[in-house]
């Protein structure tokens, strides 16, 4: 496969940002340093204009107090603008924790935001919020600016660049994340056509015949501990043996098969003419034709 070229601004852009918080963290800036810093990245790798697509502070009203969240970015100008993401952030050497999450989720799910941007400017998370009973956030995509590499880091700026949000992009990653969720694909392997292409490919090649029991025994081998928690909730059909067809034996009366073989001794080419002993009216329907 043939390797895509970096844009080089995007490329400048990456290690600027890295170089700035690889200082930000020796002189381990503040909570308000890191997101000045932060702010800086949006408008330069991500595209976003800070005063129009960034609301700081934003106010979330909730069940108890008015609380804020650090940034809203959104589409259009104005504080009664739709929030598309709820970011927080931390100061650079505090580690990422549950806690946080759960602040941020809290503030999403108050202002009916699917998705939530958790980091400290080194660690970068992206979530996404279903709105169920109760709501669940998920982990999407996690990246580090000081460890992976550009090409990896441009791909995860990218998914939350002004750019890919305007035109939709995060929704279209929802669902690509849905269909890819292991339950689906385990259905999916679990189909009957599925297992039985599987079967006619590994007979192929092993002239070995398994069951779709068989299978189903190696992939559960195949998988960690959580798709196995996914294979049990799984609902799958093994497919039906298929029923061999008993022939039933036909009694031939006793005085049908004497006439027959005395019509061949006298008629070699058939049974047409044979006479019937005395009593016989017809053969039997097996021998009419």
């Amino acid at each position: 496969m043939a390797r895509v070229s970096l844009d080089k601004r995007i490329k400048k852009e990456i290690l600027g940002a890295r170089s700035m918080i690889q200082q930000a963290e020796k002189a381990n800036c503040n909570e308000a340093e890191t997101r000045r810093r932060i702010e800086r990245i949006f408008e330069g790798l991500m595209g976003y204009h800070a005063f129009k697509h960034l609301s700081r502070e934003r106010a979330v009203r909730g069940a108890g107090e008015t609380e804020h969240v650090d940034f809203a970015i959104q589409l259009e100008e104005g504080e009664s603008a739709k929030p598309e993401i709820m970011v927080e952030i931390k100061r650079v050497c505090v580690n990422l924790a549950p806690k946080h999450l759960k602040q941020v989720s809290s503030y999403a799910i108050n202002a009916g935001c699917e998705w939530i941007l958790l980091t400290n400017s080194k660690e970068w998370r992206i979530y996404h919020v279903s709105f169920g009973k109760p709501p669940v956030t998920k982990l999407i995509h996690s990246w580090n600016i000081l460890t992976d590499d550009v090409p990896n880091l441009a791909k995860r700026f990218e998914l939350i660049s002004y750019k890919n949000l305007k035109k939709g992009g995060l929704d279209a990653l929802w669902q690509k994340t849905n269909v890819l969720d292991p339950r689906n694909l385990l259905q999916s392997m679990l189909s009957v056509s599925a297992l039985n292409a599987v079967r006619r490919e590994l007979r192929k090649d092993s002239d070995v015949l398994l069951s779709p029991e068989d299978i189903i025994s190696g992939i559960r081998r195949l998988l960690n501990e959580t798709a196995l928690g996914e294979l049990d909730n799984a609902s799958f059909t093994i497919p039906e043996k298929k029923k061999r067809i008993k022939r039933k034996a036909v009694k031939v009366p006793k005085l049908a098969t004497e006439a027959v073989a005395a019509s061949l001794q006298q008629d070699p080419v058939g049974v047409t003419g044979a006479a019937l002993p005395s009593g016989e009216t017809d053969l039997p329907q097996e021998y009419a034709n």
